[in-house]
């Protein structure tokens, strides 16, 4: 089936983009990865990927053309003659209204909308198709500044915050807790004056309530972290909603609370717990964690601590990014990890505030240490917490032994936490020693 190359958005108050050029001509073979073509925002310049393998055809739109955000711009068909000769190319009157899409997915006219502003689905990556609302932070008719956080959003790989951009009054809500919803899409406006009557409803275009003030199930949807949880009557929607399953919802915060100290969200939602979960669900989880049975005696958790000063790894830093070009941190936490670690080849997973990426390393040269398959086990673990504020923790060992930085005043604190069926106490501590050593005096990495 012909795949739709659209005019992605780049940004949150994105409504048109302008297409620079095409890499590709039509009827030339593309693979998934290909640079496709490049757009331009009024802030930057990106090239867009092909997400599918095929030829580029029905080519609608020249280079040097301004094009309405979600527009179809051409399609990525099974032969080079393209859609057109299967029949199955957009119509006119569809580009029309893929362009400019009636909020929520409905029939312009069905359901008046009041005039403002149009909040769309942001773009957070290149191939990304659809976003999955997780919660609303803001109810319909509520004010609203411009900086103020108007919804969570996830995709395959990160749950985002997206800001409000106007100062206004929310209007009109049109997509629900849960909902998958296409890139693009309106899914809220903001109004200069308080609506009279402000709206909400699910993106497929069922009203769920249309009044000037807060309907009561909108209002439990999107309670702020500090307020008792919703009920799992009110809940379910997004713990059911068609795209979610396989995927645990959860706020920003909580993720990143729950990454620091070591809980596993996917434990509350294998309990049945309702999503998405909020700070406050942290507590239930701690709770799971223990009536969790006690470690066996050939498991018993252990720990070791060093410091050491931040200067050294910090100047390296910056030396590997002017001499070498390498500017990804993370690649040299899981190279030195896996040089102190001394059994090649080795897997290194490293875990930030942000992001968790595995490394493969072939030996001591960091030249050789690359991304690697998240979904295989890896032989060890640096938590990099350094952008936090924790100074200290105590956390239950996982499958492989742990390396975590925190910030210690003006230097760094480095634990090592392992369990004693995975490493000698010998073993552990030429682990962290040889660890600490690499983080003082980088340069011995390289000797």
């Amino acid at each position: 089936m012909p795949h739709e190359v659209i005019m992605p958005a780049l940004g949150m108050a994105q409504d048109s983009g302008q297409l620079l050029a095409w890499h590709k001509k039509p009827g030339e073979a593309v693979a998934a990865g290909d640079v496709l073509f490049e757009v331009e925002t009024d802030k930057a310049a990106m090239e867009v990927e092909a997400q599918k393998e095929g030829y580029l055809t029905d080519v609608s739109v020249e280079a040097g053309s301004d094009v309405p955000v979600g527009q179809v711009i051409a399609m990525i068909s099974e032969t080079p003659e393209g859609a057109v000769e299967a029949g199955n190319a957009p119509s006119p009157e569809k580009a029309a209204d893929t362009a400019e899409p009636a909020p929520g997915g409905m029939e312009a006219g069905e359901d008046e909308l009041p005039d403002g502003h149009q909040v769309i689905m942001p773009t957070l990556g290149m191939a990304q198709d659809t976003g999955l609302l997780v919660a609303w932070c803001k109810q319909p008719g509520e004010a609203v500044a411009a900086d103020d956080i108007l919804f969570e959003v996830e995709t395959d790989k990160s749950t985002v915050e997206v800001n409000a951009g106007r100062d206004g009054f929310v209007a009109a809500l049109l997509a629900e807790a849960g909902e998958e919803v296409p890139v693009g899409q309106a899914i809220a406006v903001i109004s200069e004056q308080k609506p009279d009557k402000a709206v909400s409803r699910k993106a497929a275009g069922a009203p769920t309530s249309a009044a000037g003030e807060t309907a009561p199930e909108r209002q439990e949807k999107t309670e702020p972290a500090n307020t008792p949880a919703p009920s799992p009557e009110k809940r379910e929607t997004a713990k059911t909603a068609p795209g979610v399953a396989g995927r645990v919802l959860a706020s920003p915060k909580a993720r990143r609370l729950a990454q620091e100290q070591g809980l596993d969200l996917q434990r509350l939602a294998d309990a049945g717990h309702p999503q998405p979960f909020h700070v406050k669900d942290l507590e239930t989880l701690k709770t799971l964690r223990a009536e969790t049975p006690a470690t066996s005696a050939t498991a018993q958790r252990f720990e070791l601590r060093a410091e050491v000063s931040s200067t050294g790894f910090a100047d390296f830093v910056a030396w590997a990014k002017d001499i070498g070009g390498q500017v990804d941190q993370a690649a040299l936490l899981a190279g030195f990890a896996a040089a102190s670690f001394g059994n090649f080849p080795a897997k290194v997973r490293v875990e930030n505030m942000w992001q968790s990426q595995a490394y493969s390393a072939a030996s001591l040269w960091l030249g050789q240490v690359k991304p690697a398959d998240d979904d295989q086990e890896v032989d060890l673990l640096v938590r990099d917490l350094r952008a936090s504020r924790i100074s200290a923790l105590q956390l239950d060992a996982g499958k492989c032994p742990v390396i975590s930085i925190l910030r210690q005043g003006e230097d760094l604190a480095l634990v090592l936490e392992w369990t004693g069926d995975r490493l000698t106490a010998p073993q552990a501590i030429d682990l962290l020693s040889n660890f600490a050593g690499r983080m003082e005096q980088p340069l011995r990495h390289l000797l």
